[in-house]
Parts: structure tokens; C-alpha cells; sequence
């Protein structure tokens, strides 16, 4: 009985999670993300899908530490050069 609640509730926040896609006020990656954890436990597609999240996650937060270093590094060169 408790795997068939769980496995509603995956639903449910996935399908909440879908909603909010398309309406502005919902942020469906707070409901849709939940949802895929909870039904990753019980079907191997979730997990699929959890683990392209969790790679595309990755992807960003290396471009993101790649461009605040690149900026750190041009901010430095710029202080370091002396005024004309």
C-alpha cells in the first residue's frame, strides 16, 4: 500500500511539475524534480531521465565556474594595469 502512495505521489509532483512549465507562476522544476527522485526508486526511465537532469546540471555548473573564472581573471588584468 505505502509503495502505491509513493508511486501517486511521483506522479502527482511530475505531472504538477509539467504544469508549471507552461504556467509562469509555477516553477515546475521544484514539483518535477521531487517526483522523478520518488519514482526513480521504482522505474528505470525515471532514473534515466533523473540521471540526463543530473548531467545537464553538471554541464552548467562547470560553464558557469569556467565564465566567473574568466572574469575574475579579466577583472585582476584590468586592475593590474596601470591607468593612461
Amino acid at each position: 500500500m505505502r509503495k502505491i502512495w509513493r508511486i501517486s505521489l511521483g506522479v502527482s509532483l511530475v505531472l504538477l511539475g509539467i504544469i508549471g512549465g507552461f504556467i509562469p507562476i509555477l516553477p515546475g522544476f521544484i514539483f518535477g524534480i521531487p517526483g522523478l527522485i520518488i519514482l526513480a526508486e521504482y522505474f528505470p526511465w525515471a532514473q534515466k531521465v533523473l540521471d540526463w537532469f543530473k548531467s545537464r546540471y553538471e554541464e552548467a555548473r562547470e560553464a558557469a565556474k569556467a565564465a566567473t573564472e574568466k572574469a575574475e581573471k579579466k577583472k585582476r588584468s584590468q586592475n593590474s594595469d596601470p591607468p593612461v
